[in-house]
């Protein structure tokens, strides 16, 4: 995929029972055949003994009326985590926002377009792991900071949103380091679609700005609503968000 360059516009650098039963039990049962008798004067009783040589027939019961299992009681629910406008955008247009400044584990990279989703899904999973290790929890859902873009790839910050930076620890390993969620005043274009089609989404932001004749900030924000999970999951839903200057 290539992402479309911001460049193209002025003062901007380039920029996922449960069945019924099968059928009823069918219950017969015959009469049981009396031998003609001797003829007599007095008629015989109208009731006789069974013939004990003769199992007597045992009686069958219905079936009984099937009885639905209780439902198992649902498994709670995780919370869903918040984005950073709590107020859900609308596909196809265009919100003026304002961003809070959230505490954030970041970790920067490069990769390539085509490398774009398994590269944003490997530094979440790894900021995620960093912050389990020092028993953070993710406050917010992922983000990631697009400072500069080309044809070839881009430069990036993935931000995971936490309650809290601890006191006197200024990074989390190596590579992950703790800093703060952009802020401000911000237009967010919502995009519901595989991350294949988000140029589309693109687009659309570009037309605005040049109608507008806006002039943004050299850098974009995608903060992933849903999981980004597969370039090609048309179940995403993506919030990016273009800070004016």
């Amino acid at each position: 995929m290539t992402r479309l360059r911001l460049s193209l516009l002025p003062g901007v650098l380039p920029c996922v029972l449960p069945c019924a039963l099968a059928g009823a039990l069918a219950v017969s049962a015959s009469a049981l055949a009396q031998s003609p008798s001797p003829a007599v004067t007095n008629p015989l009783p109208t009731t006789t003994s069974p013939d004990p040589a003769k199992p007597a027939t045992p009686e069958i019961p219905a079936p009984a009326q099937s009885v639905p299992q209780a439902l198992a009681p649902a498994k709670p629910t995780t919370p869903a985590l918040p984005t950073l406008v709590e107020t859900p955008g609308e596909t196809n247009d265009v919100d003026d926002v304002v961003l809070p400044a959230k505490p954030a584990a970041i970790l920067a990279g490069r990769a390539k377009w085509e490398e774009a989703v398994p590269t944003l899904q490997g530094a979440f999973k790894r900021i995620e792991a960093e912050l389990a290790k020092a028993g953070l929890a993710p406050a917010g859902r992922p983000l990631a900071v697009f400072a500069k873009t080309d044809d070839d790839g881009f430069l990036f910050e993935a931000m995971v949103p936490i309650t809290g930076v601890p006191e006197g620890k200024p990074a989390l390993g190596e590579d992950v380091r703790f800093g703060s969620t952009p802020s401000g005043k911000a237009l967010r274009f919502n995009h519901k679609g595989s991350y294949d089609d988000i140029d589309g989404t693109y687009e659309t932001l570009t037309a605005y700005l040049d109608a507008k004749d806006l002039v943004v900030q050299d850098r974009f924000i995608e903060e992933y609503v849903t999981d980004l999970s597969d370039r090609a999951d048309d179940r995403l839903e993506v919030n990016i968000y273009a800070l004016p200057r």
